[in-house]
Formats: structure tokens, C-alpha cells, sequence
């Protein structure tokens, strides 16, 4: 799977899923530090990678522009985990979330919990 990781999370963390065999790459690799959610929401549609954040802005560009992809990766109540702990328990959950994610998906993972919300989130009505 090839994933962009979000500048609020460490570096490690795409070394740690490179480690793992996946394709991940720190959106400070790719010029994209300091850039918008929106941009970095756009470089990963375009590059086809699942974005992997504890900033929740995503989940809500992807509700707000009715959007099928990129899918996104959120840690909740995780603030306090290392990089490797995150990546373990993406890692433990992966198989489980996978075609999801190829699919389109919003998947949430707290140390208890796993949620997965499909792409295009629709608007309650």
C-alpha cells in the first residue's frame, strides 16, 4: 500500500512502513511541509496514496467536497504513542482495513476501536 504521512506525525513513521515493505513516504520528502491540507489531500489523490494523520481537517475536506479518494488514515487518543506504536497498530489493522482503503475509506483507529467510514461520505438527510 502507498501512503503519505502528515506532517503532524514524525518521520519515523513512513521509515517504519518502508521497514514494514509498504511504499510510504513524509510529505516533508515530497516539498509539502508546510503545504495546506488541501494540497497534500490533492498530491496524495494524485500520487494514489492514503494519507496517514491525527489531524481530523482531512476527514472533513473529504465529507465537504463529496470526495471518493484519497483515503485517509486518522489516529485518535494516540497522542502520547511513539512512531513505531502507531505503525503497529496501523500494521496490526491493515489487513482488515485494506481493500477499504483501496476502495475509498475514512479508517479511524483508536488503541480500542476501529472504524471505517467509505468514500464518498454522504451528507445526512
Amino acid at each position: 500500500m502507498r501512503f503519505v504521512v502528515d506532517a503532524n506525525l514524525s518521520p519515523k513513521v513512513a521509515g517504519y512502513l518502508r521497514d514494514g515493505g509498504h511504499d510510504a513516504v513524509h510529505v516533508a520528502e515530497v516539498g509539502l511541509l508546510s503545504a495546506d491540507d488541501s494540497v497534500i489531500m490533492d498530491w496524495a489523490r494524485e500520487h494514489q496514496r492514503v494519507i496517514i494523520s491525527n489531524d481530523s481537517d482531512f476527514g472533513t475536506l473529504l465529507a465537504q467536497q463529496g470526495a471518493a479518494d484519497p483515503s485517509f488514515v486518522l489516529f485518535r487518543q494516540l497522542q502520547d504513542r511513539k512512531a513505531d506504536g502507531l505503525v503497529a497498530l496501523l500494521l496490526a489493522n491493515l489487513d482488515a482495513v485494506a481493500d477499504d482503503l483501496t476502495a475509498g475509506a475514512v479508517v479511524t483507529l483508536t488503541p480500542r476501536h476501529l472504524r471505517v467510514r467509505p468514500l464518498p461520505i454522504r451528507r445526512a438527510t
